[in-house]
């Protein structure tokens, strides 16, 4: 590759970095771009067949064998790299040995690490690297830096950020070694830790499956793919960067959707329990996908989401990015590539430190404008609220603590209190069971209420027992769905408030009659500026099956 097809030109200063990992899918690539740069770059792995036959008939390329487990302070002394770049990965469950290995030889240190808790933790050798007088820098890829980059590009002066959604579509073309979905698998259908709801709350890898399309102005668009949460540094390190501790949310896949589906299916497994990781398929199911290469595009995407208000006003932005050509893979070391002339030339502050904040969109360009990618940045007017669509323009009769409510923009949380009373007949148990509502008593009360273009889902949590319900528009009414029981309501106001009408249901695809349905006279209505509620449901003839009543406020703020 010629330094002009790197988007940069030579550097002003030549230095020799080792890459560990030099030979690999995105470690070879990055040893490129800086080889084409006029830096002498020491390509360091475990196999020195490998790194031999990489650097063959290439100048200013060395091959070294480097195990980055291992010890490297004999490399580092006969080499004196002014820089040690650490691409190899994976960082899931990685120590920071390399990078103490580093701090003693005084050498600085980058990697393209995507794992949480490496990236997230790196500040804990702060000290050390402050000492040593050399950076330390961890994440410089697609996540957290470019990512940090476009959400620090999408702010805006008065933006009270609510939400943000992250997605990257991977092209099946796309080279991934078993690095990478070593890294993959060893989060599907693990725990994560996710901001949503206005609380820290458990998800589960891989799960949360959600269909998106990624467009851009004047470019052939993606068409429908298929992607699952992901466990990246930006879950952390985003909600603190804002006061209002934003929902965030991280999906990643690639283009063919029985792959995704497939891993979905896999994640439940070790969700239950019944097997401990996927991590140890890496190779079999590499092995799996390298079959179905010739399937799907060269086209790789990823989005970026904010959401919230402006000057009181909601507010959506968005910024999309399409790489054509199999340029997607090229992405992860953009960062990487900024950041070594940063830290060469001595324009990088020293101690430890995420890469999230390090860059700006504007410096991505250049690497961007030398290949097939192109993106956008849009300002999208937010639809109404699904009670607005239903209600009209009675929505503005409500009190504003019903209005807040039930004005989500795309993810909020309320907190509160709620007093539960339990049917006595079997029946009325075996339903209320069945549908998943609360136990009796006095209850500690959160509700979550995620929103999209076609609906809300409430995630009501009891003392820490949930359940949940679908809520979407039907004509003038209002349909809510708790598994494949389907109820449709008109929203009358009232003087105070609320109320919820049942006018139909149905099981599946199929209208049942109105006088066999549940009997609910549920309500909503403000008291002293706090939304209160009250929903009583009952069987035709057996009576009560359970009563809830309470209050609620927006999570934040004061009970």
């Amino acid at each position: 590759m010629l330094a002009a097809e790197a988007g940069i030109s030579r550097p002003a200063i030549v230095k020799t970095i080792l890459i560990l990992g030099g030979y690999g899918g995105f470690g070879g690539r990055l040893s490129h771009i800086l080889i084409a740069r006029g830096h002498h770059v020491l390509v360091a792995g475990r196999r020195f067949q490998r790194a031999a036959r990489f650097c063959q008939n290439v100048e200013n390329a060395t091959p070294v064998q480097a195990d980055r487990d291992g010890d490297i302070a004999g490399i580092l002394v006969q080499y004196q790299p002014d820089l040690v770049i650490d691409a190899a990965g994976p960082f899931q469950s990685s120590s920071y040995a390399l990078i103490h290995q580093c701090i003693a030889a005084a050498v600085p240190y980058l990697d393209l690490a995507d794992s949480r808790d490496f990236v997230c933790g790196i500040e804990i050798l702060d000290q050390a690297a402050t000492t040593a007088g050399i950076s330390v820098i961890s994440g410089a890829s697609s996540v957290p830096a470019l990512s940090g980059a476009v959400i620090r590009h999408l702010m805006s002066d008065g933006l009270s950020v609510e939400a943000v959604e992250m997605a990257i579509s991977a092209s099946n073309r796309a080279t991934a070694g078993p690095s990478v979905s070593k890294a993959i698998l060893s989060y599907v259908g693990k725990a994560i830790k996710i901001r949503r709801g206005g609380q820290w709350q458990t998800a589960y890898g891989w799960q949360d499956l959600r269909e998106l399309r990624f467009t851009i102005a004047g470019e052939t668009g993606t068409g429908k793919r298929m992607v699952g949460l992901a466990d990246v540094p930006d879950l952390d390190l985003v909600p603190h960067q804002f006061d209002t501790e934003p929902a965030v949310s991280f999906h990643a896949g690639t283009e063919l959707s029985f792959q995704n589906r497939a891993l979905w299916f896999a994640s439940w497994a070790v969700r239950w329990g019944w097997i401990r990781s996927l991590a140890a398929m890496a190779k079999m199911l590499l092995s799996l996908q390298n079959i179905t290469r010739s399937l799907g595009s060269d086209v790789s995407a990823m989005k970026v989401e904010l959401f919230g208000y402006a000057n009181d006003q909601p507010s959506r932005k968005s910024w999309t990015l399409i790489a054509r050509r199999g340029d997607g893979p090229q992405i992860p070391t953009f960062a990487a590539v900024l950041l070594v002339e940063k830290i060469v030339q001595r324009q990088a502050k020293v101690g430890a430190y995420d890469a999230s904040k390090l860059l700006t969109l504007s410096e991505f360009q250049p690497l961007f404008d030398d290949h097939a990618i192109a993106h956008e940045t849009r300002i999208l007017t937010p639809t109404a609220s699904l009670y607005q669509k239903v209600m009209g323009s009675e929505f503005q009769k409500l009190p504003t603590s019903l209005q807040t409510l039930h004005s989500v923009i795309r993810d909020a949380g309320f907190h509160g209190e709620a007093q539960v009373t339990n049917g006595k007949n079997l029946l009325a148990k075996l339903a209320a069971k069945i549908f998943g509502f609360p136990s009796a008593g006095q209850h500690d009360l959160h509700v979550h209420i995620a929103a999209d273009d076609k609906g809300e889902t409430w995630v009501r949590s009891f003392s820490g027992k949930k359940f949940s319900s679908r809520l979407e528009r039907s004509s003038r009414d209002l349909t809510e769905s708790f598994g494949p029981f389907q109820f449709r309501f008109g929203l009358p106001t009232t003087d105070k408030g609320l109320q919820m009408e049942m006018t139909g249901w149905k099981f599946w695809f199929v209208p049942l009659p109105l006088f066999l349905a549940p009997k609910s006279q549920a309500s909503e209505w403000d008291q002293d500026g706090i939304f209160h509620f009250d929903v009583p449901i009952a069987l035709p003839i057996v009576g009560l099956m359970v009563h809830y009543r309470g209050w609620l406020k927006p999570s934040g703020s004061k009970a």
